[in-house]
């Protein structure tokens, strides 16, 4: 079984500068928008990961698809690494420039280019957050319900293959992405797929770039599916007195075929943060958040199927939430669980594990899970879109204790061993990054990331699309 990465090996990457030349060009083009200020490189050389801040040389803000591919063009001359940046949420170390370089910030190209209500599609650039196309869009009926938590940029989205609380019914951002604009190593500028629901036309480049996390090309445009805004959407709250009575009736509910539109956990941990963040007053027990979407008569019978099935595993203090100001608070509360998990010990981050399961074996591995989390007496809390089997475990570690660290890392790995042998996977939606680039080999095989190396090899020869990511060269 393969280890994780750690901070020790960040060391191993041998850096490759940007010349004087390559930065001079730059800063013709962009002016003010090229930055080599210490604290804007440090902004990009950090997310959410348990890393330490690996800066890049210099920051590019890009305004459109054909500035990237001067700064792609510029990098390919001169053998310089470009990582792609959007809000910078990630959480496995995708934005550490480990091989130094240039960070290229996609955050200013934040404009929604087409929507297509009559087709259910829309094109945005690569810097549009969630929730900024969600705003523009909801008039017109419509919404996008891919939901990872944070406010991410669409963009950072399909590189990581994100999903969120609502994947269970709406798919993760593998099945909503219809088609890319992406500036290849070479800084050509190539368009993926298109706006038919369907095509057999050549391979999916398309699913080639999503998932790929920078490490393939910069996507500067995307192209999803939309959903019509729900006749009707209930929320409901039920505390049970073990995680494993919650999941147990999660897959009841999923086996039985209840089109459950959400259905999230929260262990007692949890709760008790985003209590303490958001005075919630909440039962600090293990607790399922749910919602349903649907015509009145069907969020009904929905909710009455739950309720029964909750209450056959234990479920008790069932309460809805039906009005808009009602489901926003639980949400808002439910999507600031990370950093209210944080916030319970100053000084600490968090060492986070996303595996995912057949539904069948959720349960199993979620109560092996916190009995060694129990065990190693390290502070943890567990959030999870258990509807999909896949949830969060993280472990909060004092910044800087080479010790703790090392006991969430060995923590972490037993986790992932145990969720490939249940055939599932070491990261449900948070990718591999740095972090997580020992267990991809255990998960994929000795063959099949060979096939990757290939790819990456024909597509990026120089390697220079965030080089040092979910496998080395």
């Amino acid at each position: 079984m393969n280890a994780p990465l750690t901070n020790e090996l960040l060391h191993q990457h041998e850096r490759r500068p940007v010349p004087p030349v390559m930065l001079q060009a730059l800063r013709e083009r962009f002016g003010e928008r090229c930055s080599t200020v210490t604290a804007v490189r440090e902004q990009h050389g950090r997310d959410e990961s348990p890393f330490p801040v690996t800066p890049p040389d210099a920051v590019v803000y890009c305004l459109s698809t054909e500035e990237v591919a001067f700064v792609v063009s510029q990098a390919s001359a001169h053998g310089v690494p470009v990582i792609p940046f959007g809000v910078g949420s990630s959480l496995e170390g995708h934005l550490l420039a480990v091989q130094g370089g240039v960070s290229i910030d996609l955050s200013r190209m934040d404009s929604v280019v087409r929507v297509n209500a009559e087709d259910l599609t829309v094109t945005v650039q690569a810097g549009v957050t969630r929730e900024q196309l969600n705003r523009e869009i909801k008039d017109m009926g419509l919404f996008f319900p891919i939901d990872p938590g944070a406010n991410a940029s669409l963009g950072g989205m399909a590189a990581t293959r994100a999903s969120g609380t609502n994947a269970v019914r709406y798919g993760t951002m593998r099945e909503n992405v219809l088609g890319l604009t992406v500036v290849t190593a070479s800084g050509e500028v190539i368009h993926t797929g298109t706006r038919a629901k369907k095509s057999s036309a050549g391979y999916d480049l398309t699913r080639l770039f999503v998932g790929s996390e920078g490490t393939l090309g910069v996507m500067t445009e995307v192209t999803l599916k939309l959903y019509p805004l729900p006749e009707a959407v209930s929320a409901a709250i039920c505390h049970f007195p073990t995680i494993g009575g919650a999941v147990n009736a999660t897959i009841q509910l999923i086996q039985m075929g209840v089109p459950i539109a959400r259905c999230e956990l929260l262990d007692a941990n949890a709760v008790r943060a985003v209590n303490a963040q958001s005075k919630l007053g909440l039962r600090e027990s293990p607790m399922l958040l749910m919602e349903f979407h649907g015509s009145e008569a069907g969020v009904k019978e929905q909710a009455e199927t739950v309720q029964a099935i909750a209450s056959d595993m234990g479920g008790e203090n069932f309460e809805w939430a039906s009005t808009p100001e009602e489901r926003t608070r639980l949400w808002t509360a439910r999507h600031k669980a990370y950093f209210a998990g944080m916030s319970t010990h100053p000084g600490c981050r968090t060492v986070t594990t996303d595996t995912c399961v057949p539904i069948s074996r959720l349960a199993e591995i979620l109560e092996a899970s916190v009995d060694e989390a129990d065990a190693s007496g390290l502070p943890y809390y567990i959030v999870g879109h258990v509807g999909d089997g896949n949830f969060h475990l993280a472990y909060l570690v004092k910044e800087g204790d080479a010790e703790q660290r090392a006991v969430a890392e060995r923590l972490s790995m037993q986790m992932v061993h145990r969720a490939l042998a249940l055939e599932g996977t070491c990261t449900g939606e948070h990718g591999i990054g740095l972090h997580k680039m020992g267990f991809l080999v255990d998960e994929a095989g000795a063959g099949a990331v060979a096939m990757m190396r290939d790819i990456k090899r024909a597509l990026d020869p120089g390697n220079i699309m965030n080089p040092g990511k979910i496998f080395s060269i």
